[in-house]
């Protein structure tokens, strides 16, 4: 197999109150979350340049769908630092699991937070 542009094509973040998390990624995020109904479940779109290419993902209501703190780890764009979404995160309604961390020079930074749903999730910014 060739190596392909991008590891991952597509992140599903699970969520049992969908307004609720609606809203708290809307309020650390500066946008009104993108939704619609696919089958029976409820989905809402993290933004993305249409034309980028680029990996893009949702949170989402519906059977099987099941916030944990456990299991794989979401990596999201924290812009050009992360600290900007870090310091909206409590206020929003979640809480800072790790605070910004240096990883390399060359990598950038990380942190994890808990969204309003239990899911860990992390974010990543070159600065």
């Amino acid at each position: 197999m060739k190596a392909p542009k991008n590891a991952i094509v597509w992140v599903e973040v699970p969520v049992l109150n969908f307004d609720r998390a609606k809203d708290f990624y809307s309020r650390i995020f500066d946008f009104e979350m993108p939704e619609m109904k696919m089958g029976q479940n409820r989905m809402g779109f993290f933004l993305m340049e249409k034309d980028a290419e680029g990996v893009g993902g949702a949170i989402v209501q519906g059977e099987g769908y099941i916030p944990s703190k456990l299991g794989n780890r979401v990596y999201l764009n924290g812009g050009d630092d992360l600290t900007e979404i870090l310091d909206k995160i409590d206020v929003a309604g979640g809480k800072v699991i790790l605070g910004k961390t240096h990883i390399t020079d060359e990598i950038g930074y990380y942190a994890v937070f808990e969204d309003t749903e239990g899911n860990h999730i992390c974010l990543h910014s070159k600065k």
